[in-house]
Parts: C-alpha cells; sequence; structure tokens
C-alpha cells in the first residue's frame, strides 16, 4: 500500500456501511473510511492519528491487545468482537475482519457495528434469565438478588435498589439494596435517590437524572415503575457515579422493557408467599400452624439426634378461655388469642417456635437448651408475662395457661410420643389448678 491508494479507494468505499480502518504499528489511525463517524461518532479528521487503545471499552482493552499481537503474528482474525466508547459517551459492540499487511507495515480491518444485534441478544438472554430466576429463587430476597445480578450485564449496576409499595396502605418499602460505590456527599445522593423514586411512584413513569456535583463528580441516576397487570409494585432504581458513564434514554428505555418481566417475576413470588403462608401459618395469630410445627420439631429432631442433643416441648392450654366467649363473645375471644400469640413470642429466643394447634391451645418448641431445667425458667416467665390483665377492648381479662412439658429424647423419641406426653402433663396442671 502508498499512501495514494487510499485516496482512490475511497471513491468506492464511501459506499460502504461498514468501515474500513488502517492502523499502524503502534496503534494509531492512519485512514478511516467515512462511515466510521456513523459507527463510532468522530469524524474522519478526529479520528486521524487517534489511539485505537483509547477508544476501545476498558472492559475489552486486554482481549483487545491479545488478539492484536496474535494480527501482528501473522494470524487474521476474521470475527473478533470488542467494544468501543463512542465520542458521545455510549458504547458501540462491534466485529472485526483484521489482518497485517506485512509489505505495508500496517494492520487493515474491517468494523462492522452490531450494537443492534448485542442489544436484542442481551435483552432476550435476560428475560428468559428472570422467567428462570422466578421459578428457582428461594424467596423474594434471592429473587432481587439475581436480577440485580441480570441487570448487571446489560448496564452499570453497582447501586440498585427495589422498591415495594403496599397496594393497600401505600407505604414504600425498600426491600433490597446495595450501595457499593462509597461518595463524600452521600445525603445528597441519598435524597436525590428518594426524590426519584417518589417521582417514579407518584407518575408511575420512568424518570432520569444526570448531574455533576459541585465535587465536579458524575452523578446519573435511573428509576422505572414496577408495573404489573394489577398496577404498579414499585420501582427500581440505580445510581451511577463513574466518570465513563451515565445513564441515557437507551438505558431506560432497556430497563423499561425487562421491569415489565421483573414485575411479573415478583409478583409471582408474592403470590407463592401469601400461599405458603396460608398453608403454613395460622391467619388469625399469624403463628405457625400444625403443619409447619411438625415440619420444624422434625427437623429438630434430626439435629438433636446427630448431635446428642436435647430439647423441650411446652403444650399450653388457655384458662377459662371459653368464660371470655361467652361473657364477651367471639370478636374478644379472637382478640384474646392474638394478644396470647404475641406474649407467648415476647418469652421466646429467635431459635424458638411457638405454634397454635387450634383453639386456645399453643405448642412452643425450645431448641439449643442445655439442660431440661431451662424449660421450667421459660414457663415462669410465660406466667409472669400472662399476670397482666388482657385489655378486649374495654373489658380486663385474667388468663392463665396450664403448661404441660416433655423433654427429648427422655420423655419420647417421636413427634407423637413428646406431644401425647405434653398434653397429659398439660391436663394434669390444669386438673391441679382447678
Amino acid at each position: 500500500m502508498n499512501s495514494l491508494s487510499f485516496p482512490a479507494l475511497g471513491k468506492y468505499i464511501d459506499l460502504l456501511l461498514d468501515t474500513v480502518c488502517v492502523v499502524d504499528k503502534t496503534g494509531h489511525f492512519i485512514y478511516v473510511s467515512p462511515s466510521a463517524e456513523q459507527i463510532f461518532g468522530y469524524t474522519q479528521a478526529e479520528m486521524m492519528g487517534k489511539q485505537m487503545l483509547e477508544l476501545v471499552h476498558p472492559g475489552d482493552r486486554q482481549l483487545t491487545l491479545h488478539t492484536v499481537d496474535r494480527i501482528l503474528a501473522g494470524e487474521p482474525q476474521p470475527h473478533f468482537e470488542n467494544r468501543y466508547i463512542r465520542k458521545d459517551g455510549e458504547t458501540v459492540h462491534i466485529m472485526w475482519s483484521a489482518r497485517w499487511s506485512e509489505a505495508d507495515q500496517c494492520r487493515v480491518a474491517v468494523a462492522r457495528d452490531i450494537t443492534r444485534r448485542k442489544h436484542a441478544e442481551s435483552i432476550q438472554q435476560a428475560v428468559f434469565a428472570i422467567a428462570e430466576a422466578s421459578h428457582n429463587t428461594q424467596d423474594l430476597h434471592a429473587l432481587f438478588a439475581q436480577i440485580h445480578l441480570i441487570i448487571s450485564e446489560l448496564l452499570p449496576a453497582d447501586n440498585f435498589s427495589v422498591a415495594l409499595r403496599d397496594n393497600h396502605s401505600a407505604a414504600v418499602t425498600l426491600p433490597y439494596s446495595r450501595e457499593q460505590v462509597v461518595v463524600t456527599f452521600g445525603d445528597a445522593s441519598t435524597k436525590m435517590a428518594n426524590q426519584l423514586l417518589a417521582q417514579v411512584l407518584d407518575t408511575n413513569h420512568a424518570h432520569l437524572y444526570n448531574a455533576v456535583h459541585e465535587h465536579q463528580q458524575l452523578q446519573s441516576w435511573l428509576g422505572v415503575p414496577l408495573k404489573s397487570h394489577s398496577g404498579v409494585l414499585g420501582a427500581l432504581v440505580l445510581k451511577s457515579f463513574s466518570a465513563e458513564h451515565h445513564y441515557s434514554e437507551k438505558n431506560m428505555e432497556l430497563l423499561q422493557f425487562v421491569s415489565t418481566q421483573i414485575a411479573a417475576a415478583i409478583e409471582r413470588k408474592q403470590m407463592m408467599a401469601r400461599l405458603e403462608h396460608l398453608a403454613l401459618y395460622d391467619q388469625l395469630t399469624r403463628l405457625p400452624n400444625r403443619t409447619l410445627f411438625y415440619d420444624r420439631i422434625h427437623s429438630a429432631m434430626a439435629r438433636a439426634k446427630r448431635n446428642k442433643g436435647i430439647f423441650s416441648l411446652l403444650y399450653l392450654d388457655m384458662d377459662k378461655f371459653k368464660a371470655v366467649n361467652d361473657n364477651y363473645g367471639h370478636t374478644a375471644g379472637d382478640l384474646l388469642l392474638e394478644q396470647v400469640a404475641r406474649r407467648l413470642e415476647s418469652c421466646m429466643r429467635e431459635c424458638d417456635t411457638v405454634a397454635r394447634f387450634g383453639g386456645d391451645e399453643f405448642v412452643v418448641l425450645l431448641e439449643n437448651i442445655d439442660a431440661p431445667n431451662q424449660a421450667l425458667t421459660v414457663v415462669q416467665k410465660i406466667q409472669a408475662t400472662f399476670a397482666h390483665a388482657f385489655d378486649l377492648q374495654g373489658h380486663e381479662a385474667h388468663i392463665m395457661p396450664s403448661v404441660g412439658i416433655a423433654h427429648f429424647p427422655s420423655d419420647g423419641d417421636t413427634e407423637q410420643a413428646l406431644l401425647r406426653h405434653a398434653d397429659r402433663a398439660m391436663y394434669a396442671a390444669k386438673l391441679q389448678a382447678n
């Protein structure tokens, strides 16, 4: 090649949508065809003499250098892909066909913009990944973490939050938030994020905000609503403090598209959680029911057998509960059961289980105890808590529980044996109290 061949060739390659690039041995552009401006955003004049590596996306520079070494070694690269940063800051995906010209001591390459194809592929992959996550994750928090990873494949998401809005109370919670960038102006940034979230939820529309802070650091916020067929569930909020990337209208459109899939996944997980709660929890007291309790005691027994440990079971029945129903009505009786549940929970540790077996019967599973007499300490605590009167919508009721205790393994080595022993002990305590 010689210097005259480039203008002559340019008469024909001006018609190409792909771009012809010629780079010298030091990595500087010495020729680009006119279509380069459509791909890179720079004019021909601006690209001449520019170092090629400066335009390559930072995440692809090592890969690009490795590929350049192979080209210089005489290995043509017909389908090499990498990313470049356009003049306007956008990322463009390029597929190259490149080879080294030993005679002219330069690399000759043809660049094809495949951004739209990569964009479509990434969206499709994200949609599939979200659908898979909605089925495979165990709970909402695990789903949010997986969604965070999926979004991170599409655009910068180091600072990512999921907000959910309660349909009945309109209260907004932040069940998932990851802040990986620490900034000195955190309060101002948090305030802006909260304002953006409020805008998104008030208008049910996506919002984008870019600004340069007084510290001359670029800040970028992006928020989109999570819309489902039943309404707006909440919002996704992303923040970027990177000098190399700020959110754009294209980013907003992309996030809006996948947000509908995310909303569907969240709604499905919420529905499954509600069904599970209905199946495993008592609806009046919100305590575990028999089904969940049997699962808990089965697990506790397996752990105790494996570790040669012990645990205790308390069986409780409320004395004179029938009198409350007869004197004040079933509404007062239901209110009493709710208050009993809360008082029992207040006496327990986090590792203990309080369950309602039905009527006015409750069962407590005490795990991780060192000696059986620790169960007596818990019973004394319960009795002290129940010594205070219950307020039943203006009526006072003094209710005490009769309690039976069973210890594993001395009083039984099966769930049924332990419950029978504790039930008998409870009735014995009730007869003694009367």
